[in-house]
């Protein structure tokens, strides 16, 4: 069964206060995608999601997606202890103590990084890391 094509302009995100169009989603996700590659996302990475409004939630989620990471609700410290990083806002972090690494969507310097970030597809090429050269072994 075929799945049907969405328009670029269809409702993907609706909030109090937002819209997001399919196609912004897409935009915002990749922005953010490109930023957990560099963090150290990749496929069977899993990272969770605390404390943030539903829009940022909802493209964190397709974000991590993207890289082929498993994005993991924050419920409780055994989530915490599972996850590699996790992604909230300066209000949400000031709720956790766990001294994790965490990505804080609305602190200065992430922004900045994301605002300046390129909103394009994702290539295969950044998802998939060059492999790491072998060492020379020495004949003996």
């Amino acid at each position: 069964m075929c799945k049907p094509v969405e328009s670029p302009a269809a409702l993907a995100v609706t909030t109090a206060d937002c819209e997001l169009s399919t196609a912004e989603l897409d935009r915002w996700s990749n922005r953010l995608a490109r930023m957990l590659l560099r963090l150290g996302a990749h496929p069977g990475a899993r990272i969770a999601i605390a404390e943030t409004p539903q829009l940022e939630a909802m493209v964190a989620r397709v974000a991590i997606t993207k890289t082929g990471a498993t994005p993991v609700p924050l419920t409780t410290e055994t989530t915490l202890a599972r996850a590699d990083f996790g992604i909230t806002t300066k209000a949400g972090r000031d709720l956790i103590t766990d001294p994790s690494r965490w990505l804080v969507l609305d602190d200065r310097s992430t922004l900045v990084a994301y605002l300046t970030g390129s909103d394009a597809p994702l290539t295969e090429s950044e998802l998939r890391p060059a492999a790491r050269p072998q060492p020379v072994r020495q004949a003996s």
